[in-house]
């Protein structure tokens, strides 16, 4: 004797909600990577683009740059001086390299760094924007800047396919 077993309505229910549940969630493989990869550059490094005009009159460092470096943002082992003109032209110089995507594993790894210090030493309860900035910036070290870069075209960056 065979026993059949019939789906009822709440089993058709809930394999039709997983089919569509599915479905939907296979939608995100159809995004390019570079459509993502754009993202990931662009958005972060505007964030540091921004906080780097903040610390500059027209070609020279600000005296409140340097006074913010001495007593609100004191790092440790780096003189504050040294620290107020490296952050001052890392934030300037990385973000153009990464939306431009020519070195940008580098330019998103100098981001990370920069990004890891501001958490640690100056504002340790950042942490959720940080952990944005960082994620954006984690895609393009992993990932690469994808196709729409100066890399890619230069031929600069390792594609992952055909490795």
């Amino acid at each position: 004797m065979t026993h059949s077993i019939q789906a009822t309505p709440k089993h058709r229910i809930a394999a039709r909600s997983r089919d569509i549940i599915a479905q939907i969630n296979a939608l995100g493989g159809y995004l390019p990577h570079d459509v993502v990869a754009v993202a990931a550059r662009v958005f972060p490094a505007i964030v540091f683009w921004q906080s780097a005009r903040t610390k500059v009159d027209g070609f020279s460092i600000k005296d409140s740059t340097y006074f913010l470096f001495e007593h609100v943002y004191a790092l440790p082992l780096i003189p504050p001086t040294r620290a107020a003109v490296l952050a001052t032209v890392a934030e300037h110089i990385l973000p153009i390299l990464l939306i431009l995507g020519v070195f940008a594993r580098f330019s998103a790894l100098g981001l990370l760094i920069m990004t890891a210090v501001i958490q640690v030493f100056v504002f340790p309860d950042a942490w959720i924007t940080h952990g944005l900035w960082v994620a954006a910036l984690l895609v393009v070290v992993a990932q690469g800047p994808g196709r729409l870069s100066l890399d890619h075209l230069l031929g600069l960056d390792v594609d992952k396919s055909k490795r």
